[in-house]
């Protein structure tokens, strides 16, 4: 990639997006386009059509999606396979469309079967029954897998699929309704640890900055009591008890999201589709790439790692009432790793970051 090429982030103001922005502005880019959902809605295939035909990008990483934990993926489950698989068949399509010289498609481990074999290899797509509270999103992100192989069997565009596994990092999603288990947990600690040194300036602070539910943080205490306890902060006397869903023993693997978007751009710009499959080989398919560390924690030893991080001295209690989802997911970053990248940061340095980034 040339440094002025034109470049479109889908998604540049999430987690994953925004990561890319910054590696690449580092880098030297100059030339990006970019959008708000406000600005272009990307289910609005007339509207895509017509910003590819205006704008041109040369590159495009398409980081844009309808995501959520265990609860979202499970309740808005039409949701999330229409507005996934509409965002991914307009941008995919308008790249070939409008000549797009190399294309980006993100998607997510929860592609693999619930019961797939671990470290979970490129090759176990498509093996056996997915994890039932995420098989909407899961279906859409491997129609968008198949598409982009597609489109380069037939059409002869360089579209790349990446698989990242568990991301965290600046810019991701604390909202409690529908973060992820990491960002969940560490602003939950935060608010606890805050309940447990009766410290309101910092609970109403953060609620100003991000409400619960509608309770910011003017609202009467025992209101704010009521929406931390639903959401599993409870104060019983003097003490703090912390509910995590599940029993604590899933294993889950988590990436540095800056670390991710490095071998993203590292891919965009040394790597082409056809080195992500053997030569010679008769049926091309999992030509998708996994990014992840290839190491992971159960979730009781992680929240015990956030919890020494942040400083919170209460109780955890793992509600085994609650799903756990899938018990192992960690992959096998092999073929990234032969393509020449590696990650750089490790857990408890990344979740002593995030929290410094949560904080200011």
């Amino acid at each position: 990639m040339k440094k002025d090429a034109k470049i479109y982030i889908a998604g540049h103001r999430g987690l994953v997006g925004s990561a890319i922005l910054k590696n690449l502005q580092a880098k030297g880019y100059t030339n990006f386009v970019t959008r708000t959902h406000k600005e272009l809605d990307l289910t609005d295939g007339a509207a895509v059509s017509t910003f590819f035909a205006t704008e041109k990008p040369a590159y495009v990483f398409l980081a844009a999606a309808k995501v959520g934990g265990i609860v979202a993926n499970n309740t808005y489950r039409a949701d999330f396979i229409y507005d996934n698989l509409m965002i991914q068949n307009n941008v995919i399509h308008q790249s070939f469309v409008h000549g797009v010289k190399k294309m980006m498609f993100l998607g997510s481990t929860c592609i693999y079967p619930k019961n797939c074999p671990q470290p979970m290899k490129e090759d176990y797509l498509l093996t056996d029954t997915l994890e039932y509270t995420n098989e909407p999103y899961a279906i859409a992100k491997i129609a968008g897998i198949k598409m982009c192989e597609s489109y380069n069997l037939q059409y002869g565009t360089n579209f790349i699929s990446v698989m990242p596994t568990n991301l965290y990092g600046p810019n991701d999603n604390f909202d409690l309704e529908k973060s992820h288990v990491l960002p969940a947990l560490i602003r939950k600690m935060h608010l606890g640890k805050a309940l447990e040194n009766n410290d309101w300036d910092t609970i109403c602070k953060d609620l100003d900055r991000l409400p619960i539910e509608g309770v910011n943080g003017s609202a009467q205490k025992d209101v704010i009591y009521s929406v931390l306890d639903k959401y599993g902060i409870q104060k019983n006397g003097d003490a703090v008890h912390l509910e995590i869903w599940g029993t604590g023993k899933p294993m889950r693997e988590f990436l540095w999201s800056e670390d991710m978007a490095d071998a993203c751009v590292f891919l965009m710009e040394k790597r082409d589709f056809k080195d992500c499959y053997d030569a010679g080989t008769k049926e091309i398919r999992n030509t998708h790439i996994n990014i992840g560390t290839g190491e992971d924690i159960s979730i009781k030893d992680l929240a015990q790692v956030i919890k020494e991080t942040i400083g919170f001295k209460g109780e955890l209690f793992f509600n085994s009432n609650k799903p756990d989802g899938t018990m192992k997911k960690l992959t096998d970053p092999s073929k990234l790793h032969g393509l020449g990248w590696k990650h750089a940061i490790d857990l408890e340095e990344g979740v002593e970051r995030v929290y410094d980034w949560y904080l200011k």
